[in-house]
């Protein structure tokens, strides 16, 4: 059960990404496809890489992490504000595979910290590691769905929309590594 809540914690971020690109109801099922490929490889894979990393590493990199996944949310989500203020909606149309990318490492930042502490839940680490995956994929495959159903009002600005929660989630990343 420990393991379950942990993967729905670690895939929320993901989940909220995968809602806002579901917002403008394009191409849904190729964007629920790699959204869901890139955002469950990506959470698999953080908290493989901090595992084998160990705790000497953390300690240089954990002041670090939280600020990487911000600054690239952030950067992103004050393009997709820009844009949607420039009538240039091409990001939200079309999601390039670059974009993809910087979307999963900035949302699975914090799970790389994860992979230090996957040894204390006394479950297999290749068993945590699928499952964080797995809840991430399935989550972020029904979040663009789930946002194309609830997204139609906001549709003149779903940029702006996307835009203020990446922002949003940026500024939980810098709060929490605050508190």
């Amino acid at each position: 059960m420990e393991l379950v809540l942990l993967a729905l914690a670690l895939s929320s971020d993901a989940f909220a990404v995968a809602l806002t690109l579901g917002i403008k109801k394009t191409k849904l099922l190729p964007t629920a496809c790699y959204a869901a490929f890139y955002f469950g490889l990506f959470q698999g894979l953080m908290p493989l890489i901090g595992f084998f990393m160990g705790k000497e590493s953390a300690s240089l990199l954990d002041p670090f992490g939280y600020w990487i996944a911000c600054t690239i949310l952030a950067a992103l989500g004050c393009k997709m504000v820009r844009d949607s203020f420039a009538g240039n909606h091409e990001s939200l149309h079309i999601i390039s595979h670059k974009k993809f990318l910087l979307l999963a490492l900035a949302t699975s930042i914090d799970a790389l910290a994860v992979g230090f502490t996957l040894p204390l839940l006394g479950i297999a680490l290749f068993i945590s590691i699928a499952v964080i995956a797995s809840v991430t994929f399935a989550l972020s495959f029904c979040g663009v769905y789930i946002g194309a159903m609830g997204g139609s009002r906001y549709e003149s600005r779903a940029h702006l929309f996307g835009g203020v929660i990446l922002i949003a989630i940026s500024l939980k990343i810098i709060f929490t590594d605050i508190l």
